[in-house]
């Protein structure tokens, strides 16, 4: 079992602009002023095809689906949130928080991935049914995973359910280690979304924004966990954070890279950028547009595909 795939599922968007029923408790988007929401579209467009184009030039397969235009899904371009493949032959499909993203769920992109594309898929769940319960999991943005180690790393918040956590963990063979993520707003401590804004866990590395968590003994669990079993700490500040330096994703290709936004880069410092050089390669993608108005960035687009093709 590797920590990271060298296959990856994009979702290309038709109708991508700000969600306003995301924006409630995701405080990283920011509606672009002076910008019709063709021109959004337009501009998300060019940014996602030279994502997957630079993608594909340093050898990572990249499977990529047209989103529908109805019903309109405004998220779709971040698929990982909807679906894990995992490489026992399991796709999950989870509750999402935001009514309109819950239409982003598409069993034609699971059978097209079975039938098409000869990957064995065994056992299919969809965990959609907490919804009518107000339950809400969103794949691996609620949940960081240390594949290898068999450990899930989540932030508990409105859109990751710390009971619904436990018994993922339970179901699927993984120790949970959970705690309580903030971000500054206004002033004010606020929940983060999504675990994978503060942090990226890597092979040999984690990136972490460790003052995210005011709780030091939740704090203090966390490293100590990320240290046991062998990973280098890469601290970020939380003005990193908020460039979108923890929604970064390892990917094999052919050579190993961290992919990262090029806001997140350049928040970076030579010693963090050298520091992450020492384990892989690095790759940046201009994504301006998504990041604004979507409020995520390169981890949020790329759904890991570890399912192995048929024999």
């Amino acid at each position: 079992m590797k920590q990271y795939t060298n296959t990856i599922l994009m979702i290309e968007p038709v109708d991508f602009c700000y969600n306003k029923e995301t924006s409630i408790n995701n405080y990283y988007q920011k509606k672009s002023q002076n910008i019709i929401r063709s021109e959004i579209q337009k501009l998300a467009l060019k940014e996602f095809q030279c994502f997957v184009n630079k993608l594909r030039n340093v050898g990572v397969n990249v499977i990529t689906f047209k989103d529908t235009k109805i019903p309109h899904t405004p998220d779709s371009i971040f698929p990982n949130n909807w679906i894990s493949m995992h490489d026992d032959g399991l796709v999950i499909f989870y509750p999402m928080c935001a009514e309109n993203r819950r239409a982003e769920r598409r069993m034609d992109i699971v059978n097209i991935l079975s039938n098409d594309f000869n990957f064995d898929i065994k056992i299919f769940f969809d965990w959609s049914k907490y919804e009518k319960d107000n339950i809400y999991l969103e794949g691996t943005g609620s949940m960081v995973l240390d594949r290898v180690q068999k450990i899930c790393y989540a932030a508990e918040s409105e859109r990751t359910n710390i009971d619904l956590l436990n018994q993922w963990c339970n179901k699927f063979g993984y120790d949970l280690c959970s705690f309580n993520a903030f971000q500054s707003v206004n002033g004010e401590r606020k929940i983060i979304y999504h675990t994978n804004v503060m942090m990226s866990v890597a092979d040999r590395y984690a990136i972490v924004c460790l003052d995210a968590i005011d709780d030091i003994q939740e704090r203090n669990n966390l490293i100590s966990l990320l240290s046991k079993t062998g990973k280098r700490i890469i601290e970020i500040s939380e003005e990193q954070k908020d460039c979108f330096a923890g929604n970064m994703l390892q990917v094999g290709g052919d050579d190993v890279y961290l992919v990262m936004s090029e806001r997140a880069k350049d928040s970076l410092s030579d010693n963090q950028l050298n520091l992450i050089k020492k384990f892989n390669k690095i790759l940046t993608i201009p994504l301006n547009i998504i990041e604004t108005n979507g409020g995520g960035s390169v981890r949020c687009m790329m759904a890991e595909v570890f399912l192995k093709k048929h024999d």
